[in-house]
């Protein structure tokens, strides 16, 4: 059965659509981690924002990960229709119509943008419309369904918003923006893999060159591991610029060895382990590389109160 043919439930017209289903485009659990990272690379930043100016940027910011969410649900509609996990969406559900989501998704694209060129500035906004640009194009339409680093290549896309975010503050990108975009480009395969090895049935159901599907999952494992390896030193540099200092020396150093032991734990297992306790240890090691990004950037928003509080190390114990 071709993926076509799969999603004529859809095509034909949709359903009566609610506001939720419209919310649904925007994917907002990835929307929430965008706004974090975001806000946390924008307050980190050297140079200080008027509040009102910082929430709209945000929000414009937020608006635009979430236009990126329905142009790619309106160009996945096929593949989504075909996978458990995502045929509840708005488009493969008939609640929502192709062209409206193409439409809402373009328009909000072209407001995001334009409304942050004209709070916060020129790069930024440009920067936005790259980061859109890059995760529907790029990543959605070519790469996703040509090679199995897709997610490797289009993890960027994740990991623009604190630069956007610095670009807002600054008007322009240094080491510090570099390196957080460093910090969320590298999480990003370890993390993806891991939700490809307990839904592999999926991808191969729709026909997505994942890494699991095209060359199995003892190499997903294999890569897994390695990416987790190189992720951890570029996770602790930041402790060596403006951004970081002890407070999050000593946290990233623990996550960062939480996240290596569980990386070792998936690479040391068979599938035959795998699947005899439901892959219990891939889907912890996926919600806890939520988790690991999250504290990251707590991490690195402590060290920006404490820096703006003037308190130096020496002053902690007595606070």
């Amino acid at each position: 059965m071709t993926l076509s043919s799969q999603a004529e439930g859809w095509s034909d017209g949709p359903a009566e659509a609610d506001v939720q289903d419209y919310v649904a485009l925007l994917k907002p659990r990835v929307m929430r981690l965008v706004i974090f990272t975001a806000a946390v690379g924008l307050i980190a930043a050297p140079v200080g924002v008027h509040p009102v100016i910082a929430f709209a940027a945000i929000l414009c910011i937020a608006v635009g990960a979430g236009a990126s969410g329905a142009l790619n649900m309106w160009w996945d509609a096929d593949i989504d229709a075909v996978m458990a996990r995502t045929a509840t969406r708005p488009i493969p559900a008939g609640k929502v119509s192709p062209g409206e989501a193409l439409a809402f998704g373009l328009i909000l694209s072209i407001v995001s943008v334009t409304l942050l060129f004209l709070f916060a500035n020129p790069v930024s906004a440009a920067l936005l419309a790259f980061t859109i640009f890059f995760y529907v194009v790029i990543y959605s339409m070519w790469l996703k369904r040509l090679t199995p680093q897709n997610i490797v290549i289009g993890g960027a896309a994740g990991a623009f918003p604190p630069m956007i975010g610095w670009c807002v503050a600054t008007g322009g990108v240094s080491l510090e923006p570099l390196l957080m975009f460093g910090l969320i480009f590298f999480w990003t395969p370890p993390h993806f893999w891991a939700l490809a090895l307990f839904r592999n049935p999926d991808y191969q159901a729709a026909a997505v060159p994942m890494l699991p599907v095209v060359a199995g999952t003892r190499a997903t494992r294999n890569q897994i591991l390695a990416y987790s390896v190189l992720l951890a030193p570029v996770a602790l540099v930041p402790a060596c610029t403006s951004i970081g200092g002890p407070v999050y020396l000593i946290g990233a150093t623990a996550l960062n060895a939480l996240f290596l032991y569980g990386a070792w734990q998936i690479w040391r297992r068979d599938d035959r382990a795998a699947h005899t306790d439901g892959f219990r240890i891939e889907k912890r090691f996926f919600a806890f590389s939520i988790l690991y990004l999250f504290l990251h950037f707590v991490l690195i928003l402590g060290e920006a109160g404490i820096g703006a509080a003037g308190l130096t190390p020496q002053q902690w114990p007595q606070i």
